[in-house]
């Protein structure tokens, strides 16, 4: 699970150049190399799907605040590389936002208030999870009773939950609308068989209570 969408709320917007401080020193390496924070995708279809998302989010306005478009290490030249890329002021029409794009690329939307980013969250039409960092107790319980995805984190950033309580989804995320999950107690319940028996008893057939130790005849 990933969440590649960050909505900033009101001055946090600051806090960017710093993240992309940050994400300029991962390390772009093979997979099983020590120390690589980030491998290569896993065929060129998928590198040109996720440059083309980064080209069409620079063509409607966005900011490409990091650019990984044409990195690649030293020692991998003929890898699928796309190195740590930041997007900057997206807006809910641009197709970055829209379409998931499955790569090292960062979209951040600017909000002034809390109530706007969960409003923001739940148009969206899937809701497969969503986590929010706040000292905020309030905004902590604000977040958890209002927002309408399947897996919410507060101050945890992969908000996948032990197995037993199934890794949920709400509206789009889920096949059939979120009504069934993939294991946990609706794992079960998907591969039971259900039988359903409606009978009646009258309280005047019920049988004798006492002990009868009469021979029984046909008369």
């Amino acid at each position: 699970m990933a969440l590649s969408t960050l909505v900033l709320v009101g001055e946090t917007k600051d806090w960017m150049p710093e993240l992309a401080e940050r994400a300029k020193n991962l390390i772009m390496n093979g997979g099983f190399e020590e120390g690589a924070d980030l491998g290569p995708l896993i065929s060129p279809q998928s590198k040109k799907r996720v440059e083309d998302l980064i080209d069409s989010a620079e063509a409607e306005g966005a900011t490409i605040l990091l650019d990984g478009r044409g990195q690649k290490p030293a020692n991998y030249p003929n890898g699928n590389w796309v190195g740590p890329t930041i997007i900057t002021n997206v807006k809910p029409h641009m197709k970055c936002y829209t379409e998931e794009i499955f790569g090292p690329v960062l979209v951040c939307l600017n909000v002034d208030t809390t109530n706007e980013a969960i409003d923001l969250i739940n148009a969206n039409p899937y809701g497969n999870g969503a986590a929010v960092f706040t000292r905020s107790g309030s905004t902590a319980s604000l977040f958890q009773k209002e927002l309408e995805a399947g897996q919410l984190g507060i101050n945890v950033p992969i908000p996948v939950p032990l197995p037993m309580f199934s890794f949920t989804g709400n509206k789009k995320s889920v096949a059939g609308t979120g009504a069934n999950n993939f294991y946990g107690k609706d794992g079960i319940r998907f591969y039971t068989q259900w039988k359903t028996v409606t009978s009646l008893w009258r309280a005047e057939d019920a049988v004798a209570t006492e002990k009868n130790v009469a021979m029984p005849t046909h008369s």
